[in-house]
């Protein structure tokens, strides 16, 4: 078993580590306490090209790796969630695209994002549907060569400052199955009858975009269709897996972005005469801390591994990485805050950004309870 990563990955750690240093942590409070979306920290990023960084090289994206993209993801999130998940999130939806859409609509859609022109997101929950995402109630009817669309999306990352949207919308309401009779539609937000309404108040992850989205009586295009109608829903779950393994890298990098903060203060903050650092509670909570994170990054980065090596335990890893690694990003934040004691309350310190920030990591792109499912699920049908 091979642990060292290559010379390419150690150096895009290196740069992506440097630019998150320089451009992400100086303004971090600053977006976050605004709420508002990082455009000038984008316009960095694209000239790195971290946006897009999954999009293939034809339609002018970086086309890294899994593991690439997860090493890419914890740096950022290590820095800021929120600014980095306003980064990592500008091609989110574009997976789709990728597999199953046209040349035109990959040329169309995919070129833009990568060159940093446009923002993209994927339009799954609803107000009453989250979880069960079978259970989608936005329609979308042919009318001649268009599609018209009605409905409502909640929680939709880049909500109002995306450019468009692969939306999942019932397209076959009399199909037999659960799962059947579901498509995904790109609907860009300049149609007449699109509106978004920015959600604030979030408890972390900020500077990220958030909205609702109201579909009345919007057309798009038949050819905005994404690949096969009606087998919208299976080609979705194809992706979760991928998409859990990223978020299992966002648990790790705001691990290690407590860790980080939590051994600098030890070091410094001095107790009845000597630094904290030398005392065993801190200690003991330090060494917790570094080694369920590693733990953590392990299994993410075998995960990520399994990605590209189609592994047929890949379903099964990407549930474990999610679960765990956004249980330890949580008390790892709870333990930063607890190190730094009062001064870890107030957003002097990044711990208390970093402990609010964590929590979104158990609850998006399935709940730690819908993880444990799925890899019962996965235990009983094919073993481990």
């Amino acid at each position: 078993m091979d642990f060292e990563l290559s010379e390419e990955q150690q150096q895009i750690r290196e740069e992506v580590r440097r630019f998150a240093e320089n451009e992400i942590k100086p303004v971090a409070t600053e977006y976050d306490v605004d709420e508002k979306f990082p455009f000038e920290v984008l316009e960095a990023a694209t000239e790195m090209g971290l946006n897009g960084a999954s999009i293939p090289i034809e339609y002018g994206g970086a086309d890294y790796s899994a593991l690439e993209t997860a090493i890419i993801v914890e740096e950022l999130f290590a820095a800021d969630p929120g600014i980095a998940l306003s980064l990592t999130a500008t091609a989110f939806g574009s997976d789709a695209l990728i597999e199953y859409g046209t040349e035109e609509q990959k040329e169309r859609f995919l070129e833009p994002v990568a060159t940093g022109e446009a923002i993209m997101g994927a339009a799954i929950s609803e107000p009453d549907t989250g979880s069960d995402v079978s259970s989608v109630s936005t329609s979308a009817e042919k009318d001649g060569d268009e599609w018209v669309i009605n409905g409502n999306k909640m929680w939709i990352t880049n909500g109002s400052v995306g450019d468009y949207f692969v939306a999942m919308c019932e397209t076959d309401p009399d199909a037999e199955g659960r799962y059947n009779g579901f498509s995904q539609i790109v609907i860009e937000s300049d149609r007449d009858g699109f509106k978004s309404e920015k959600i604030t108040g979030k408890l972390g992850i900020r500077a990220s975009d958030t909205a609702e989205l109201i579909f009345d009586d919007v057309r798009v295009p038949e050819d905005n269709l994404v690949g096969t109608r009606g087998m919208g829903f299976l080609q979705l779950m194809q992706f979760f897996d991928i998409t859990r393994t990223m978020v299992a890298a966002q648990g790790v990098g705001i691990a290690k972005g407590a860790n980080e903060r939590a051994l600098e203060y030890a070091k410094e903050r001095e107790q009845f005469g000597r630094p904290i650092g030398d005392f065993q509670a801190i200690q003991h909570k330090l060494a917790d801390m570094h080694t369920q994170t590693e733990a953590a990054r392990q299994l993410t980065y075998k995960s990520a591994w399994s990605v590209e090596n189609d592994d047929d335990q890949l379903t099964t890893l990407a549930s474990m990485a999610k679960e765990y690694a956004s249980r330890v990003a949580v008390d790892c934040a709870n333990e930063a805050v607890q190190i730094h004691g009062g001064s870890g309350y107030v957003n002097d310190f990044d711990v208390e950004r970093l402990y609010r920030d964590a929590k979104i990591t158990q609850i998006y792109e399935g709940t730690s309870e819908i993880q444990k499912n799925v890899i019962a699920r996965e235990l009983m049908d094919k073993g481990f």
